[in-house]
């Protein structure tokens, strides 16, 4: 139900938006010093030295959490390494059982797309119980593809720690915390080179869903409106999307992977030829707007591009091919050369394929 909830919710946001309002963030991850025990606590010095990211924000992107939420990652020759702490006056989690629906719970989840076309990528939920759901996505709920939900992350570690006590009303709490190991085994096989990142970034994203709750006889549970409705879920995340919807990889952050150790320092740009891609996601949502008001593809792109697509000044030159089963829009780099191209079931393309 989730999954045809989605497709039909993305159906009508694409004619509405057409990307985040706000660029994607950046993170530059970079190798352990020490061994690390996943224990949810952190204390490790690859953890101390290890930069926190921003506060995160709503999905939307202009609305401040009631509660702080940041986080962090490293990573050394076996694992990739997420922590992330987040404030919580009621820390409750009521979800046991494995690749359940977690966010019917407060949550915390992680998205990764190493290749960043948008397609085969893993999403990764838990709740203050220690419960996780690992899913494979082929392609996002926006196109029709099969959802990998008896798929897991063969040797993860996960763990929590909770300042406060879980589903006692009794108290307030002050936070729990999540700490997270996923083996590069596990996460080379949906990137291109099937090696771990060296100097290149991935596409990541973090979500926190938190609900408004009730409590009936000392239990807690999601708070329900005058007609026994669930009130909506809160959405915070690290890189904000722009519409209240995950599911949209193109819009997730940027994390580096620096050959440094942790503690030293590495610089990383968002690349001029990633602004050409966001361009390209804005044509394709245009096509998918097209498509929706006339049944049929846009033959020519002065259909659905209203003024010229530019990047850092530089005027793009896309070129629309329409076939059998759909069409590809393509477009040489200005700055590199390149040629990159989208296709009709959005997944990413570029020259080294």
């Amino acid at each position: 139900m989730k999954f045809k909830l989605l497709l039909i919710f993305n159906l009508i946001l694409i004619a509405k938006f057409s990307f985040a309002q706000n660029p994607p963030r950046s993170y530059v991850a970079y190798k352990t010093i020490d061994e690390i025990e996943i224990d949810g606590k952190a204390r490790e010095a690859s953890w101390q030295k290890a930069s926190e990211s921003e506060d995160f924000i709503d999905i939307e992107g202009e609305k401040v959490p009631k509660f702080q939420t940041n986080m962090k990652i490293v990573y050394d020759e076996e694992y990739l390494y997420f922590y992330a702490k987040m404030e919580e006056p009621h820390i409750w989690a009521t979800l046991k059982q494995r690749d359940t629906v977690i966010f019917y719970n407060n949550d915390f989840e992680i998205f990764i797309d190493p290749d960043g076309d948008t397609h085969n990528y893993m999403e990764f939920e838990m709740n203050a119980l220690n419960t996780v759901w690992d899913l494979f996505i082929v392609k996002p709920y926006r196109e029709p593809a099969p959802v990998l939900d008896s798929w897991d992350i063969q040797g993860l570690k996960s763990a929590v720690h909770i300042e406060g006590t879980l589903n006692d009303a009794s108290d307030v709490d002050h936070y729990w915390s999540v700490e997270v190991a996923i083996p590069w085994e596990v996460l080379k096989e949906a990137n291109l080179h099937n090696e771990l990142p060296q100097e290149e970034f991935w596409r990541i994203n973090f979500s926190r869903v938190n609900w408004d709750h009730d409590l009936i006889e000392g239990r807690y549970s999601r708070k329900k409106n005058e007609n026994e409705d669930f009130l909506p879920e809160y959405n915070w995340v690290w890189s904000p999307q722009g519409v209240i919807n995950m599911h949209e990889p193109e819009h997730w952050g940027y994390v580096y992977f620096s050959s440094k150790e942790v503690g030293e320092f590495d610089e990383f740009i968002i690349p001029q030829d990633e602004k050409i891609r966001w361009a390209l996601y804005r044509l394709y949502r245009g096509q998918k707007a097209y498509y929706n008001e006339y049944s049929e593809w846009a033959s020519n792109l002065k259909e659905i591009q209203k003024k010229p697509l530019k990047v850092d000044g530089q005027v793009l030159k896309p070129k629309l091919e329409n076939h059998l089963t759909g069409w590809n829009i393509s477009v040489e780099s200005p700055f590199t050369g390149k040629r990159y191209i989208i296709r009709e079931d959005g997944k990413f393309l570029n020259s080294k394929i």
